[in-house]
C-alpha cells in the first residue's frame, strides 16, 4: 500500500485529506507542522509528501528544502497561495507538483499515481546514452557528468530520460507535461522550472547551456 505524509496545520483540512486519501487506498499520516512532518519522514519515510506553504515555525518552502536534503521523495504542494512567484519558488525549492486549494481528491489521487509511475517508467527505457561529458543511464537510474554522479529528484530524472530518449528532437512543454507529468493539460511553469533545475545540475554554465537548450517558440531539446 502506498503511503502519504500530509503536512498541514489546519486540522480540518488535514483530517479531510487524510480520510479522503485513505478512501483512495493510501496509508496516510498527518503532521501539523514542518518540524513534526520532517521528524515523521525521517523515522518512517512515506512514498509521497503533501506540503502546505503557510505553516507555523518552518514554512512550507523550508520544509521542501529540508526534505530535499538527500531524499528524492515526490513532493506535492497543496496551498491556497496561487501567485506565480509562490508557485515558481516552491518548484525551485524542490517540489514536483503544485495544486491550489480547494483540491478535488480524485485529481490529487490521479497526480499521486502519476508521480509513482514516473520512476518506474524509466526502467523500460533505453540502457544509456552519452551526450559529450553527460551520460544518462535510465536502466541503472544514474546520471553522470564528467564521470561524477549527478543527484536528481525522481521528476528531474524522468524529465532528463525523456529528453535522452529523443536526442536532438525538440519537445514542447505540452508534450513534456503529457509524457513526464501525465497531464492532458497543465501549468507549463512545471516544465520551465524543472528544466532550469536540471540545467543547474548538468550544465557547467546554466545560463549558457551546452546540452539542454531552448528552441525559441517551440520547446527544449537535449543535444550531443
Amino acid at each position: 500500500m502506498a503511503s502519504v505524509l500530509v503536512i498541514e496545520d489546519d486540522d480540518r483540512i488535514r483530517t479531510s485529506l487524510e480520510l479522503a486519501l485513505e478512501d483512495e487506498g493510501y496509508a496516510v499520516r498527518g503532521a501539523s507542522s514542518a518540524e513534526e512532518g520532517l521528524a515523521l519522514q525521517r523515522q518512517e519515510p512515506a512514498d509521497t509528501v503533501l506540503v502546505d506553504l503557510m505553516l507555523p515555525g518552518l514554512d512550507g518552502f523550508d520544509a521542501i528544502r529540508e526534505l530535499r536534503r538527500g531524499d528524492d521523495v515526490p513532493i506535492v504542494v497543496v496551498s491556497a497561495r496561487s501567485d506565480t512567484h509562490d508557485i515558481v519558488a516552491a518548484l525551485e525549492a524542490g517540489a514536483d507538483d503544485y495544486l491550489v486549494k480547494p483540491v478535488a481528491v480524485k485529481e490529487l489521487s490521479a497526480r499521486l499515481r502519476a508521480l509513482r509511475r514516473r520512476a518506474r517508467a524509466a526502467a523500460a527505457a533505453i540502457p544509456g546514452l552519452v551526450f559529450g561529458d553527460l551520460e544518462v543511464r535510465p536502466l541503472a537510474g544514474e546520471v553522470r557528468l564528467a564521470g561524477q554522479p549527478v543527484s536528481l529528484t525522481r521528476t528531474e530524472f524522468r524529465l532528463l530520460c525523456e529528453f535522452a530518449e529523443h536526442p536532438g528532437l525538440v519537445l514542447s512543454r505540452q508534450q513534456l507535461l503529457e509524457r513526464v507529468w501525465e497531464y492532458d493539460f497543465g501549468d507549463e511553469r512545471l516544465v520551465d522550472v524543472h528544466v532550469g533545475r536540471l540545467r543547474q545540475k548538468i550544465e557547467t554554465e546554466p545560463g549558457n547551456p551546452r546540452y539542454l537548450v531552448t528552441v525559441r517558440g517551440l520547446g527544449y531539446k537535449l543535444q550531443r
